[in-house]
C-alpha cells in the first residue's frame, strides 16, 4: 500500500492566501518524510484551491487563463506535483466554457464541473455544459489526453483528496490522504480460501494501516495551522501486477463484466463503510478503467461496458473514471451519460464522478495507445447513448431526493 497523494487544500482569496502555498510546501515536505519513516511511500503531493469561479472577478477567458497559469507556476515553484483549481459552478454558468482554454494553457492543473448537488438537484445546463467540455477537450491533446484533467462532479463535497475531484470549501488550510490500496484487497482474498475470513482479513488490514497513518497525521497537526480532514481509503489501483481492484474482485470468485461482480463490489464497500478511521472523499470502489490492469484487459476483451461500471457505482463505487470512448462521441451523447451519473448520485446520496475520455480516431473495440505511467492500455468502450430529448433535455433542473425505504406494513 502507498499514499497516492498528500493533498493540501487552501483558499487563495483569504488574507494569508498568497503565503499559503509556500507554508503548505514546508508542511508536506515534513509530512512526506514522516509517512516514509512510518513505512508508506508517498507518490505525489498535490494542492487544491477553492472553486476557480470564486477567484475570478469576471468570467473572461483571458483572466481565467492567466489565473490558471499563475497558480500552476506558484504550485510548481513550491514543488507540488499537481494542482486542482476546483469546479465550474451552476451559479456561474459561463465558468464551464472557460475550462478548455484553461486546460490548453496548463500542463499539470486539473478542473471539474458540478452537475448535481443535494440542494439544487441536477442542473441540466451544467450537464449539457460538461458534455461540451468533454467533447471540445478531446482534440486538445493526442489520444484525448486533456480529459484526464477534467471530471464532472455529482454530489461531491469539498475535501476529496483524489484528483480531479479535489477542491477546498474555504476557511482554514487542510490536508487529506488519498491511498493506493488495491493490493490489500488482492492480498486478502489470495491469503484466505473462504469469503468471510477474507473480508475479515481485509477489515483488519485496512484498520491497522489507517491507525498507523492517523497517528502520523495527529503528530503532524499538533502544532500546525492546518487541519487533518481524513483518509480516502477508496482502494485505488496501479497498473502493475498485484495492485488491481478488479483483480481483487475476481480473486473473490467473480468475473468483471459478468453477473456476480456487483455482489463483490457491495461486499467490499461494506468493509470500507465499517472502517474505523476519519473519512473524507469517496471511500468507495475505485474502478478507473485505464488505471487498473485487469479492468483495462476486460475492456479490450469486450466484456466490460459503461452500464457495468454504473452498476458497480450503484453499490458504492465512485463513478465512471478514465473511461475510453469513441472519438465520434458527441456532446449530446456524453450529456446523457452524465445525467445517469447525476441521478444515481442524488438518489443514492453518494458522491460520483464522470471522467470520460473520447479518443479521436478511435471506434468501439479499438485498442488504446497511451504512453503514461498510470495507465494500462485497454479497449475503447461502446457509447450506448442517444442525445436527450424534451421534456427532460429542456428542463432547467431536476429535483431528486435520496431514496427512503418505506416502513413495513
Amino acid at each position: 500500500m502507498k499514499v497516492r497523494s498528500i493533498t493540501c487544500f487552501f483558499d487563495p482569496s483569504s488574507p494569508a492566501g498568497a503565503r499559503q502555498p509556500a507554508r503548505l510546501a514546508e508542511f508536506v515536505q515534513t509530512a512526506s518524510a514522516r509517512f516514509q519513516q512510518a513505512g508508506y511511500e508517498v507518490e505525489t503531493v498535490r494542492l487544491a484551491t477553492t472553486p476557480f469561479p470564486l477567484q475570478l472577478k469576471s468570467m473572461q477567458k483571458q483572466a481565467a487563463v492567466e489565473l490558471a497559469q499563475s497558480m500552476e507556476e506558484q504550485a510548481a515553484a513550491c514543488n507540488f506535483t499537481y494542482l486542482s483549481l476546483g469546479p465550474a459552478m451552476p451559479l456561474a454558468p459561463a465558468s464551464y466554457e472557460l475550462i478548455p482554454a484553461m486546460l490548453t494553457a496548463t500542463q499539470n492543473t486539473f478542473f471539474s464541473g458540478i452537475i448535481a448537488a443535494p440542494l439544487g438537484g441536477i442542473s441540466m445546463p451544467a450537464v449539457h455544459a460538461c458534455g461540451r467540455v468533454i467533447a471540445d477537450s478531446a482534440s486538445l491533446e493526442p489520444n484525448g489526453f486533456a480529459n484526464l484533467r477534467f471530471t464532472a462532479l455529482a454530489n461531491v463535497p469539498a475535501g476529496v483528496p483524489f484528483f480531479p475531484a479535489s477542491y477546498h470549501k474555504g476557511g482554514r488550510p487542510a490536508f487529506a490522504l488519498a491511498l493506493e490500496a488495491a493490493d490489500l484487497v488482492e492480498a486478502a482474498f489470495k491469503a484466505e480460501g473462504e469469503l468471510l475470513p477474507a473480508l475479515e482479513h481485509l477489515r483488519v488490514s485496512l484498520n491497522e494501516h489507517a491507525a498507523a497513518l492517523e497517528r502520523v497525521a495527529a503528530e503532524l497537526t499538533a502544532n500546525q495551522h492546518i487541519s487533518y480532514i481524513g483518509l480516502d481509503f477508496s482502494p485505488a489501483p496501479f497498473p502493475q501486477p498485484g495492485c488491481s481492484l478488479a483483480g481483487g474482485m475476481e480473486a473473490a470468485g467473480v468475473s468483471i463484466g459478468k453477473s456476480g461482480a456487483v455482489a463483490a463490489a457491495a461486499l467490499l464497500t461494506q468493509v470500507l463503510d465499517e472502517g474505523k478511521w476519519k473519512k473524507t472523499g469517496f471511500n468507495g470502489m475505485m474502478l478507473p478503467v485505464l488505471e487498473d490492469a485487469v479492468l483495462a484487459q476486460r475492456s479490450s476483451q469486450g466484456v466490460l461496458s459503461i452500464q457495468d461500471l454504473l452498476l458497480y457505482s450503484a453499490v458504492c463505487g465512485t463513478g465512471l473514471d478514465t473511461v475510453p470512448l469513441p472519438g465520434s462521441a458527441t456532446a449530446d451523447q456524453l450529456s446523457a451519460v452524465l445525467l445517469d451519473v447525476a441521478a444515481l448520485s442524488l438518489r443514492l446520496s453518494k458522491p460520483l464522478t464522470a471522467r470520460l475520455m473520447p479518443i479521436p480516431g478511435k471506434a468501439a473495440g479499438d485498442p488504446t495507445s497511451f504512453d503514461f505511467a498510470y495507465f494500462a492500455n485497454g479497449g475503447v468502450l461502446a457509447l450506448n447513448a442517444k442525445p436527450l430529448a424534451a421534456p427532460i433535455a429542456s428542463a432547467a433542473s431536476i429535483p431528486l431526493s435520496p431514496h427512503r425505504r418505506l416502513p413495513a406494513r
